[in-house]
């Protein structure tokens, strides 16, 4: 915990005291991101036992759509005093439903750690990757036109308003 903390600590001060080196950072660290991405999930589908997640089925399932649905609640409840529309807010509950990062990059960790509970957190990981990623994919990709409009929509909304 201590080491995640220096880690983001040091991030945010090299951004405040070195924009161009934080600039620089980032832009090496996502061309890391690509290769590890690949590795992180070949590695966690690899860990997956598929009679173990068959096993925990309908009740596994429930709570990760019940997870999502208070997920939404939450993104909504931050937007509330923003000026997006009701419209740009339902895009922002959906945008937010593809989990899979850092499912993939905790959901092994009570398994490596030898934990009981180990195979289902790492079940509970992966079917929620294998239900958000798809659902939240499609649900951008079928809504972003209907929900949003382009900043010149934005501009004759507004001018209509007032």
């Amino acid at each position: 915990m201590s080491g995640l903390l220096a880690i983001m600590s040091m991030g945010i001060l090299i951004k405040a005291r070195y924009e161009m080196l934080a600039v620089r950072l980032s832009n090496k660290y996502n061309k890391l991101w690509l290769a590890a991405e690949i590795v992180l999930f070949v590695l966690v589908g690899a860990t997956v036992n598929v009679k173990y997640a068959i096993e925990a089925g309908i009740p596994v399932v429930i709570l990760i759509l019940f997870a999502l649905v208070l997920r939404m609640i939450g993104v909504y409840a931050c937007l509330i005093k923003t000026k997006l529309s009701m419209k740009e807010r339902l895009f922002c509950m959906i945008a937010y439903t593809p989990k899979a990062t850092v499912q993939a990059a905790i959901g092994s960790m009570p398994l490596a750690m030898g934990l009981d509970c180990g195979n289902l957190v790492l079940t509970v990981a992966v079917l929620a990757i294998l239900i958000t990623a798809p659902f939240g994919a499609i649900g951008i990709d079928s809504t972003y036109k209907k929900l949003l409009c382009s900043g010149d929509d934005k501009d004759e909304t507004d001018k209509l308003a007032n």
